[in-house]
């Protein structure tokens, strides 16, 4: 029993990676999309790249600014929408995450945007049909001196329900689609990037075995476009355990990247390791070098409880997730075509 809940952990969390979220930094004023609303920042005179479709803001210490954005209904019927400011971060995948909230921020994050703006008036605005609403948010800079970015994102998500009839007794199905401005607030001078080697260890990452690599942007500065070669080998016959090369990373300003290296087939091993890595984009070059160790209690518990020994690759998470949705939307029509009957039938 225990090991199918784990199987249906890693269901569930492919079918959430399937989901429709939208992370658009607002392009245009083109209201011509499939999911009834869209975004446009109407950004100010300080903005740094006009081009940019985003909040660029060229900021001073205890400066105050309104930041304004506009939602547009394309349906012909009001829209509700929730709006959150939330601080970016580097999630697992190495992209900058702007949607969901860190649990934890590093510890080198002074100021936070989503405590320095905040959104004027209520989170969760009407968007009358086929027409916009201007919504607004204040930020105040830090007024102590400070160089660097300070990076996040202005969240609009729909909430209102699609109901196309009252039935008692039914469940209304319901989608969400979000959208996310960018913000982004330069005060000073941008600082040289400093990235920091913090920890290596055995872990777990959605159900699957891994050696967690962890490592700190501990300047206030983007580090673009890095690519990452890793290789972990046992300290005592130099054997190669994993090798590994992730491009494209994106690291925000003071994030901690927990990076996963996936073993897969194989089983974790009590021992003392060493990690090389090696991480650089156009600009820097970054090589760390440590061993660790993984005790014989770890390893243990890790080879327990993963799903890496169960025969389930990602592909039959992928059409387990997606038999799943079928089997959803089938019930939906078959609940609506008997619904349809029975009325027929008391006419």
């Amino acid at each position: 029993m225990k090991k199918m809940m784990r199987w249906l952990g890693a269901i569930l969390v492919m079918i959430s990676g399937l989901s429709a979220v939208v992370p658009a930094q607002a392009t245009n004023t083109d209201t011509s999309n499939n999911i009834g609303f869209s975004v446009a920042a109407q950004t100010p005179k300080n903005q740094i790249d006009k081009q940019a479709t985003f909040f660029d803001l060229k900021m001073t210490a205890g400066q105050t600014q309104t930041l304004q954005t506009r939602i547009y209904n394309t349906t012909n019927r009001d829209i509700r929408v929730a709006m959150g400011i939330h601080t970016a971060y580097t999630n697992s995948g190495g992209a900058i995450e702007y949607v969901t909230p860190a649990k934890k921020y590093d510890a080198s994050l002074q100021y936070r945007v989503d405590q320095l703006t905040k959104i004027k008036g209520p989170t969760t605005v009407t968007v009358p049909a086929n027409g916009s609403k201007l919504v607004s948010a204040q930020t105040t800079m830090p007024t102590k001196d400070f160089n660097g970015a300070l990076l996040g994102g202005w969240y609009f998500k729909r909430v209102d329900q699609k109901v196309t009839g009252e039935v008692k007794g039914a469940t209304n199905i319901s989608s969400e689609y979000s959208y996310v401005v960018g913000i982004k607030y330069s005060l000073g001078t941008a600082p040289t990037p400093v990235l920091k080697l913090s920890d290596v260890a055995a872990g777990m990452v959605n159900y699957h075995r891994s050696i967690v690599v962890t490592l700190r942007n501990t300047a206030a500065v983007m580090i673009p476009r890095v690519t990452m070669k890793t290789t972990v080998t046992a300290k005592d016959s130099g054997k190669t355990v994993v090798k590994a090369t992730k491009q494209g990373v994106m690291l925000a300003p003071n994030t901690t990247f927990n990076y996963p290296l996936l073993l897969n087939k194989q089983k974790l091993q009590a021992g003392t390791y060493h990690l090389h890595l090696v991480a650089h984009n156009s600009a820097h070059k970054w090589t760390f070098d440590r061993d660790f160790k993984i005790s014989a209690a770890t390893a243990k518990t890790y080879n327990q409880d993963t799903v890496d020994d169960n025969g389930i690759s990602i592909w039959w998470l992928i059409g387990l997730g997606a038999l799943g949705m079928l089997i959803v939307v089938l019930l939906i029509l078959w609940l609506v075509l008997f619904l349809k009957k029975r009325r027929q039938s008391q006419d």
